[in-house]
């Protein structure tokens, strides 16, 4: 949601549950995690930042997919790494809701789409995997708890969000 968009949601929501008022919910135990997580990644964990790393878990709770958009240095990345090592470290010192997060990480503008979703030679009549396929596989092969969390760190473009689409 933008800013401007949050009071009219509210509004929708106090209709159609007219009385019904939701608890904010306690995150200082993650928010306590995401502070360590990012002085150890040598990030200043201003307030600002971290309600991003809240935004961020509260979708990645309720999403398969998604994606962080923004501006040129406005922090995705290390929202994302944050947040990671946040439930990577309340994992490890067995807090609830802790859980390992790995985070392959590929800029999908680094390599043609061949070599990103796999191609057919016309010549051999073989499939070669991209990496994509391989990363996937490996992720999938992990028996462990650890959540993998795909991570395409790179600019957005069109051909290659619309082939991951038909992928």
């Amino acid at each position: 949601f933008l800013s401007h968009d949050i009071p009219l949601f509210g509004g929708i929501l106090s209709d159609l549950f007219p009385g019904v008022e939701l608890p904010a919910p306690d995150y200082e135990v993650l928010l306590g995690a995401a502070r360590r997580a990012a002085a150890s990644l040598a990030l200043q964990p201003k307030e600002t930042f971290l309600s991003k790393v809240l935004e961020l878990y509260e979708m990645v709770l309720v999403r398969h997919g998604l994606m962080v958009v923004g501006a040129p240095f406005a922090a995705k990345t290390s929202a994302v790494r944050v947040l990671a090592a946040a439930q990577t470290l309340l994992a490890e010192e067995g807090a609830p809701g802790g859980i390992r997060v790995a985070t392959p990480t590929l800029n999908p503008k680094s390599v043609p789409l061949g070599r990103l979703y796999g191609e057919f030679d016309e010549v051999s009549h073989e499939w070669t995997d991209g990496i994509l396929a391989e990363m996937f596989r490996t992720c999938a092969e992990d028996t462990s708890e650890t959540r993998f969390w795909m991570v395409f760190d790179g600019p957005v473009d069109a051909i290659w969000i619309e082939s991951m689409n038909t992928v």
